[in-house]
């Protein structure tokens, strides 16, 4: 399994021959301009939740690769109105077989709304089973008790969390999560796009390490091999 970041909480994941995109925001971060959006490759686009900073470029990428986006029901319904046929909804608890493996929906604690202000249903993780490999994308969460019924699901072999705090957890909250889901090999996500969200990298690495954990922060647009 390869697992590429495109900044902020963007992640490609190449598995099993397909390739799933996490919250696709490149366009609009300043952060990422090496990266090309138009060459990201792209069968699934899970959405974790309708926040522009996790949305921005699903429709265009959608368009141009035919891929599948996977979401809560509004935000599902929200691309369906800008000409994207081809989406699967889902929410909270459930849980759906396709060809690269399963995938169950599970809490965030956050807050979800269009760019428009509007209702774009409930926040939400995902869980990704293979048969080679399995991982948890958190998405945008507090640390949540919710966590501990991770591992009664699946075996992780990574898990990405959230680190930047202010809108979502911070590293040392991300260490306990890493205990209640039961996996010690964490990539970081959603630091340092904003200065509200902007962390001292060798303090965080330093924290997980003394936890006996590993935090693997991921320049943007390099890959790793999980």
């Amino acid at each position: 399994m390869k697992i590429t970041y495109y900044g902020h909480a963007t992640f490609g994941v190449e598995v099993n021959g397909k390739h799933l995109l996490f919250d696709p925001f490149i366009t609009y971060n300043e952060l990422a301009t090496q990266v090309d959006v138009n060459t990201i490759p792209a069968d699934y686009i899970f959405l974790s939740h309708g926040h522009q900073d996790h949305i921005a470029d699903a429709v265009a990428i959608a368009k141009r690769t035919g891929a599948t986006v996977v979401s809560s029901f509004e935000i599902v319904d929200w691309v369906g109105k800008q000409g994207i046929a081809n989406v699967h909804p889902m929410n909270t608890g459930g849980k759906k077989t396709f060809d690269f493996g399963w995938i169950k929906c599970t809490v965030a604690q956050h807050s979800s709304s269009f760019p428009d202000g509007s209702y774009a249903g409930n926040p939400m993780g995902f869980i990704v089973s293979t048969s080679d490999k399995t991982f948890y994308y958190a998405g945008d969460t507090a640390l949540t008790l919710d966590m501990q019924l991770v591992p009664k699901w699946a075996k992780l072999d990574v898990a990405l969390l959230p680190i930047g705090d202010n809108f979502t957890m911070d590293y040392k909250d991300a260490a306990m999560a890493a205990d209640f889901v039961e996996c010690n090999k964490i990539v970081g996500l959603h630091y340092d796009t904003f200065g509200y969200i902007k962390i001292d990298h060798k303090t965080a690495v330093e924290y997980f390490k003394e936890k006996g954990k590993e935090l693997i922060l991921l320049p943007i647009g390099e890959s790793i091999s999980i």
